[in-house]
């Protein structure tokens, strides 16, 4: 069996793979492109194990591996995309981004003194907590 076929398919499905996980919004769209560059990879390690004529066949093994690790990518992923739904009602991956807690950040001002006191007006404190409550509403 010539090398060549199965490396040549293998390279255009990564890429394909590759492709996918650049160009989509779509988290399980990513995930499936995951899925199609992995599968490229098991190509590789089957068709060197069989064309090294490898006794221990360790590029079957691998792939077993690969397989497992797989799997377990595409169960803690669809899990992620689910909660990820649920919460926000797109699996749009570009909006994953405003997923950030600002709870905490938004809790201390800006300036601290050696005391430990704000260095800021106290009486511009309030207006600084409303501008920041109508800006996120």
């Amino acid at each position: 069996m010539h090398l060549a076929y199965p490396a040549v398919l293998a390279v255009l499905l990564f890429c394909t793979g590759l492709y996918g996980v650049l160009a989509r919004r779509n988290a399980i769209l990513v995930l499936m492109s995951v899925e199609l560059m992995l599968n490229a990879v098991n190509l590789n390690l089957v068709a060197f194990d069989v064309w090294l004529r490898d006794a221990l066949h360790g590029g079957q093994a691998l792939t077993l591996f690969t397989i497992a690790i797989a799997a377990a990518e595409i169960g803690i992923g669809l899990a992620i995309v689910l909660a990820v739904y649920r919460n926000r009602g797109s699996s749009d991956v570009d909006r994953l981004r405003d997923t950030a807690e600002t709870d905490a950040a938004e809790a201390l001002p800006d300036e601290w003194d050696a005391d430990g006191d704000t260095t800021a007006d106290q009486a511009t404190a309030p207006a600084g907590k409303a501008k920041k409550a109508e800006a996120t509403a």
